[in-house]
C-alpha cells in the first residue's frame, strides 16, 4: 500500500482503519470478525490503525491489542486520552480530563489493553479547557523519552491550542473532521498544521456515511445513533445535501469509482501529508475505501467539486458536543 509522511517522519500507510464500534458500550457480538478484519487489512498492506480508551470504554482496546499482537512489529497504532475514565472501574464520568497524573494512569491502562509496549501515536482526545495544553504536551514529552509514547497528536484542536503544543512537544499529527461535506479546517486549521510541519489524519471522510451515497432522506436512525440528533442528518438537510452525493456520483461514473471512493480520493489529492481515517465493520467496504488508492481525479474533477459551490446544510454535530471541539 501506498506510504505517506505525518508531522516528523511518522511513516504510515495512505489510509487508516478506524477499529469499529466508536464509543459503544457492548459486548461485541462480532469480535472474531471484526479482529479477522483487523488482521486482513494488515495482509492488504495497511499499517496504521486506530482505537482510544474512551470506544467502550476499553472494549475497544482490548480487541484491537488481540487483533494486532500477532503483527505488533508491522503496524503502528494511535490511540488515545483526555476524557474523563475512571481508571478503576472504566466508568466515564463525563466531561474531559487531561491532567498530567490522570494521562500517566491512562497510558499504562492503554498499554495493558493494546498488548503492547508502546502506543505509536498519543492524541488527546479533546482539549481540556482546564489543564494548561503545556502541561499535556509536557507530560507526553515525557513518555516519549520514557519509551511508552512514540508520537504525540492532538484531536479536534484549535489552532491556538496547536501551536503551544507543538512548542513544548512536536505535534505529529492532528485529527478532525475534514471531508467534502466539512471543509471548516480549510480557514485556519490547515494553513496552521501545514506551517508547522503537522500531519492531518481527517476521520469521519465519508460524512458518516452520508458521501457514500447509501442514505437519503428516507433512511432511519437508531435511537441510539448520534446522527439521529444531529442536525445535518435532518430529512431537510438530507434533501438539501443529497447534491453533493449528486456531483461526486458524477464524478464517479467517469473513472468507475463509488462515491465513497471519489470523497477518499478528494482527500488524499488535497495534500500529500493527509491520511483519511475510515471505519467499517465489513471486508467488502474495506476492500471499496481502499479502491480510492487507485482512482486519480484530475484538475478539472477538482475544480467541478469547487465550481458547484454547494452549501452544505446543518451543523456536523449536536452543540453540546461541537463546544468540545476548536478549543
Amino acid at each position: 500500500m501506498i506510504k505517506r509522511k505525518l508531522g516528523q517522519g511518522l511513516e504510515v500507510s495512505a489510509l487508516s482503519l478506524g477499529a469499529m464500534g466508536y464509543g459503544k458500550a457492548r459486548e461485541l457480538p462480532d469480535r472474531a470478525e471484526m479482529v479477522a478484519l483487523l488482521r486482513t487489512a494488515v495482509e492488504r498492506g495497511m499499517d496504521f490503525f486506530d482505537t482510544a480508551e474512551v470506544y467502550g470504554p476499553w472494549t475497544n482496546e482490548e480487541m484491537v491489542g488481540e487483533a494486532l499482537a500477532p503483527v505488533r512489529d508491522k503496524v503502528k497504532i494511535a490511540t488515545k486520552f483526555g476524557w474523563d475514565i475512571d481508571q478503576e472501574t472504566g466508568r466515564h464520568r463525563g466531561g474531559v480530563n487531561s491532567k498530567p497524573a490522570q494521562i500517566r494512569r491512562s497510558v499504562e491502562g492503554s498499554l495493558k489493553r493494546l498488548r503492547t509496549d508502546h502506543i505509536d501515536l498519543y492524541y488527546q482526545h479533546r482539549v481540556d479547557p482546564e489543564v494548561p495544553i503545556e502541561d499535556v504536551a509536557g507530560t507526553v514529552k515525557d513518555l516519549i523519552a520514557e519509551g511508552k509514547v512514540l508520537w504525540f497528536g492532538l484531536s479536534e484542536a484549535g489552532a491556538q491550542s496547536i501551536r503551544r503544543a507543538h512548542a513544548v512537544q512536536p505535534v505529529a499529527a492532528l485529527q478532525s473532521e475534514y471531508s467534502l461535506w466539512t471543509r471548516e479546517p480549510e480557514a485556519e486549521i490547515i494553513p496552521t498544521i501545514e506551517a508547522l510541519g503537522i500531519g492531518l489524519v481527517p476521520y469521519s471522510p465519508l460524512g458518516k456515511g452520508f458521501l457514500t451515497g447509501t442514505i437519503d432522506v428516507n433512511t432511519k436512525f437508531d435511537s441510539s445513533d448520534i446522527r439521529a440528533e444531529t442536525p445535518r442528518f435532518s430529512e431537510e438537510a438530507r434533501i438539501a445535501n443529497q447534491k453533493l452525493v449528486d456531483l461526486i456520483r458524477k464524478i464517479g461514473e467517469k473513472h468507475g469509482a463509488t462515491p465513497a471512493q471519489v470523497a477518499l480520493a478528494w482527500l488524499l489529492a488535497r495534500k500529500p501529508w493527509i491520511v483519511p481515517l475510515f471505519g467499517t465493520r465489513k471486508l467488502e467496504r474495506f476492500e471499496e475505501n481502499i479502491g480510492a488508492l487507485d482512482i486519480a481525479l484530475d484538475q478539472s474533477d477538482l475544480d467541478e467539486i469547487e465550481q458547484a459551490n454547494i452549501v452544505i446544510q446543518g451543523a456536523r454535530y449536536p452543540e453540546a458536543i461541537l463546544r468540545r471541539s476548536g478549543l
